[in-house]
């Protein structure tokens, strides 16, 4: 993939820089012109220099042509701004200025505002003024102040508030980019799995996403009618008996599949994930082969395969086609991962983009499986769990479609991690192939295929994550953010081989706070809301917490440090001691983003 590949219709949405000044002439306007364009592309180049879209490219700033005093340029620079294809805005001042002439009252950007702390004009008292006006019109805004003053002649961004224009843009382009993009629906329910009902006012009034639907019938028709791009089906299959190795079998012999069962296994799975990723962003290819209608795709960003039953009873599993796509790589080599959940869980899909957006790296779909008490562990093991894992441990694990990144085989610093694609190496992608078997499917796959098996590396700093549904209160957000952790060996294998030993295992423990939800691991374990879970690389609970708020999502429960909650302004005229609280209240008052 290329780094300025796009998948989707429409241009990434850039920046705004509004720098806003006191708009009286004779001598105030005119000594504060040079400072504040300077704070302007001080902004502007940093955020350059530290993000990038999801295919690689930096981040696009747009500087208003002039600075800001009233309400003509006000206008000016909205209008340049539609015209440019602005999605978010970062007001910047170091004086006083006429908040609701300066204000941006587009109700479609998301906002924040830099007020520099400085003693010779007081940018914090227009911060305070206009935070107000914004409150007071209904138009939610972050507020960014640094901590120490600063020299008026100061050119430099201090770490406090670098932190929140990077915590505050991560997000805000993560919620900008999935507006106007769909949601593929391959299939229905799973298993009765509600995760996986399509919940179309959340998607639109949420997300801003629209809902597509294709019937699984859909796939086995180009399955048969050789609806995928056959040239690339020969590379891919070559390059999957090449790199994919087969791990055992554990089914009892007369369930397992002959060699040629297995062999045209291997081919309908690779040709399954062409079609699925066909399905999603389309596929030129397949115009050229008379098929004009298939080749347009859905223009989805994420999508979910439900597999379980109506198809796995009787076809290969797509427990390949999910982790495949999931993973930053393939047999074209590194590009941006593909959003696919299993089972169609959209939930847990929806969870994975934002997860994935303010990554920009690869996601785990797991199963919260099994909590293993220390106790436990040592019942039926004899180890006695010590180290992150000695308050006990959570089993993440499901039949296949974590990606491959998710062995943790990559580095950042000497540590294990989940890397942005553009920087994985060809050493990373090997490590993690070998890191990973593939085993044929168990038993109740009866349609055969295989499952991923590899156990994630020690070590790694994650975010486990989970959008919901409550009838009543609407979608909720809920994470937890830790480590992974290995165990030895043998300890490994005996708890492994208590579930289905063929499938990824991610050995997860949260931070805990002594409170709440987050008392004890097990607390966590018993107040997850549902079956799976998305896992992050890093440490990113603030930035789910900070996007939550501009979708307007509460937050039920996380482990996130109080200054690390970057929420709007107004978030704080619903209380300032119980923030979930606040959250909820705030969130309830707001209504959805796009209602």
């Amino acid at each position: 993939m290329s780094l300025n590949e796009k998948r989707w219709v429409g241009d990434f949405p850039k920046i705004g820089i509004r720098p806003v000044i006191d708009g009286r002439q004779g001598g105030i306007r005119e000594s504060l012109e040079d400072v504040t364009m300077g704070m302007a592309q001080s902004v502007s180049t940093f955020l350059q220099e530290q993000l990038h879209y999801p295919n690689g490219t930096p981040v696009e700033c747009v500087i208003a042509d002039t600075t800001i005093g009233g309400v003509l340029e006000a206008a000016q620079t909205s209008e340049k701004f539609r015209r440019e294809g602005v999605g978010i805005t970062i007001t910047v001042t170091p004086s006083w200025c006429y908040p609701t002439e300066t204000i941006d009252q587009d109700i479609h950007t998301i906002k924040a505002i830099w007020g520099f702390n400085g003693t010779e004009r007081p940018g914090a008292v227009y911060l305070a003024a206009a935070t107000a006006a914004h409150n007071q019109k209904g138009l939610p805004v972050f507020n960014i102040y640094g901590r120490d003053v600063q020299e008026m002649n100061d050119t430099s961004i201090p770490l406090d508030v670098q932190e929140k224009l990077i915590q505050f843009t991560k997000s805000a382009l993560a919620v900008s980019i999935i507006r106007g993009k769909s949601y593929l629906s391959i299939g229905t329910v799973s298993m009765g799995i509600a995760g996986c009902i399509a919940d179309e006012s959340f998607f639109q009034q949420y997300l801003g996403m629209r809902n597509e639907y294709v019937d699984m019938s859909e796939c086995m028709r180009r399955l048969e009618l050789n609806i995928y791009d056959e040239e690339e089906y020969e590379h891919a299959l070559k390059w999957v008996k090449e790199n994919l190795q087969v791990g055992r079998n554990v089914n009892p012999p007369e369930l397992q599949r002959s060699d040629k069962q297995q062999e045209g296994d291997w081919e309908t799975v690779v040709k399954m994930t062409l079609i699925i990723r066909d399905l999603m962003v389309g596929n030129e290819k397949l115009a050229q082969k008379g098929f004009l209608e298939e080749a347009k795709g859905h223009n989805a960003i994420a999508a979910g395969f439900q597999g379980q039953r109506a198809w796995t009873d009787f076809m290969p599993n797509g427990d390949v086609s999910e982790a495949i796509l999931s993973s930053s790589f393939d047999w074209n080599g590194v590009r941006e991962p593909y959003m696919v959940a299993t089972e169609n869980d959209t939930l847990n899909g929806a969870t994975m983009l934002l997860g994935h957006l303010i990554t920009n790296a690869a996601q785990i779909f797991a199963d919260v499986r099994t909590y293993w008490s220390p106790e436990a562990v040592q019942r039926v093991t004899s180890h006695k769990l010590t180290g992150r894992a000695a308050n006990g441990m959570i089993h993440l694990i499901n039949s296949g479609p974590a990606a491959l990144d998710g062995t943790g085989q990559q580095e950042v610093d000497g540590r294990p991690a989940m890397k942005s694609f553009w920087d994985i190496s060809e050493e990373e992608i090997e490590k993690c192939l070998r890191a990973t078997e593939w085993c044929q499917a168990v038993d109740f796959f009866r349609g055969g295929g295989f499952s991923t098996d590899f156990t994630t590396r020690g070590d790694m700093p994650v975010t486990m994550a989970r959008i919901n549904i409550i009838q009543g209160l609407g979608p909720v957000l809920q994470l937890a953010e830790g480590y992974t952790v290995e165990l030895p060996e043998d300890v490994h294998h005996v708890l492994d081989e208590r579930t289905d030993p063929t499938w990824p295992t991610t050995w997860f423990v949260p931070r805990l706070t002594g409170n709440g939800a987050f008392t004890d691991v097990y607390s966590v374990m018993n107040n997850w809301g549902s079956n799976h879970g998305a896992v992050s690389y890093g440490h990113i609970g603030g930035e789910l917490l900070t996007a939550a708020s501009m979708l307007r999502i509460p937050v039920s429960m996380h482990n996130v440090s109080h200054d690390r909650i970057f929420r709007p302004s107004a978030w704080s005229a619903f209380g300032t001691e119980d923030l979930t609280s606040a959250d909820f209240r705030a969130c309830q008052n707001f209504g959805p983003l796009y209602k």
